[in-house]
């Protein structure tokens, strides 16, 4: 088995694995710039919403390496440029929350970049420990040896830490509760065929990529036993946000009577909104779908629908297992 970090701070840097080049290539980047941190959050080289909220907290702090005339103002720069560069998974609006409190009790502080960065290192720690609970927590969803469904990447990958959905499938395959793993391709981008697979192999773990829409004739065989998968936006109601096609897992998994779970950070919940309905979806350029690897395969001029994530209704949710507990229904985060 060969690990990796996907993303840390070393030597005044910010190092991270560009997610768009694998499984192919791994290839690191460094950079102490946070328009680049923007960027890449952007483009996908960093994903994933605890991941996410990781990556931001560094390039607020990184803004900081030199001497600042006016720190609130260019702090207020900073902010705005990485709070806008995704609307859906609360995790970066949390991460930068967290930051900009910080920064207001330490503004007039002579040492203030050291100490962001100490505060960004403490939201990472914090999403390591996270996840370690929510794998020993999602043990608890296993009875006997299962072969788990899952979608998109929710590993290392996608957080600061081990994972969440992939983390519960990874230490619950250490103790033999795994059998064996179907990972969907997650269209358009292919976090599935790309990172999860990719994950999977390097911890050793059985398995093989399908199709997004394969996943019913499996059910349909009694060849899935749990379907498990992240999250990006929690509500107060247990309503979940996730990369697109997660709801037709769910509702598949309703009608063949199999347990669909979630699992997440509670900085994943969202108690300002009451529903999956008050969600702000994000829409993706239309040539992720008309394109693939930059070669068309459609007719340009051809509209495209592409939403980047759905809503899963709650009750529609076996269980939603954070770091905190394994919850079940009835949902009430606040």
């Amino acid at each position: 088995m060969n690990d990796f970090k996907a993303v840390e701070y070393k030597n005044g840097k910010l190092v991270f694995l560009d997610q768009t080049k694998l499984p192919l290539s791994e290839v690191y980047i460094e950079t102490d710039d946070y328009e680049r941190i923007a960027q890449a959050i952007e483009r996908l080289e960093v994903r994933g919403a605890p991941q996410i909220g990781v990556v931001a907290a560094y390039g607020i702090a990184l803004a900081f390496k030199n001497i600042i005339d006016n720190p609130r103002e260019y702090f207020s720069k900073v902010y705005n440029r990485l709070i806008n560069t995704r609307p859906t998974a609360v995790n970066l609006f949390w991460a930068l929350n967290r930051m900009k409190t910080f920064f207001e009790k330490n503004a007039d502080q002579k040492d203030l970049f050291n100490l962001l960065i100490n505060e960004a290192l403490s939201i990472h720690n914090d999403d390591i420990e996270k996840c370690d609970k929510i794998a020993a927590n999602g043990l608890k969803i296993f009875d006997t040896p299962k072969t788990v469904l899952t979608h998109c990447n929710t590993g290392q990958l996608a957080t600061g830490g081990g994972g969440t959905a992939f983390y519960v499938i990874k230490k619950a395959y250490q103790k033999n509760l795994v059998k064996f793993v179907y990972a969907d391709e997650t269209r358009p981008l292919l976090q599935g065929s790309r990172l999860t697979a990719f994950e999977l192999d390097k911890a050793g773990i059985p398995f093989k990529i399908i199709t997004d829409s394969t996943a019913a004739v499996l059910m349909s065989q009694g060849k899935i036993d749990i379907v498990i998968t992240g999250a990006d936006r929690i509500e107060s109601n247990g309503d979940t946000a996730n990369k697109i096609g997660t709801y037709n897992l769910a509702v598949l998994c309703n009608y063949h009577k199999i347990p669909f779970y979630i699992a997440a950070p509670t900085s994943t919940i969202d108690t300002s909104l009451n529903s999956g309905d008050q969600i702000q979806i994000e829409e993706r350029n239309k040539d992720e779908i008309i394109k693939i690897n930059g070669q068309l395969v459609t007719k340009e001029n051809y509209d495209v629908f592409s939403p980047a994530f759905d809503v899963t209704p709650h009750n529609l949710i076996h269980g939603i297992i954070t770091e905190v507990a394994l919850h079940y229904p009835p949902f009430n985060f606040r």
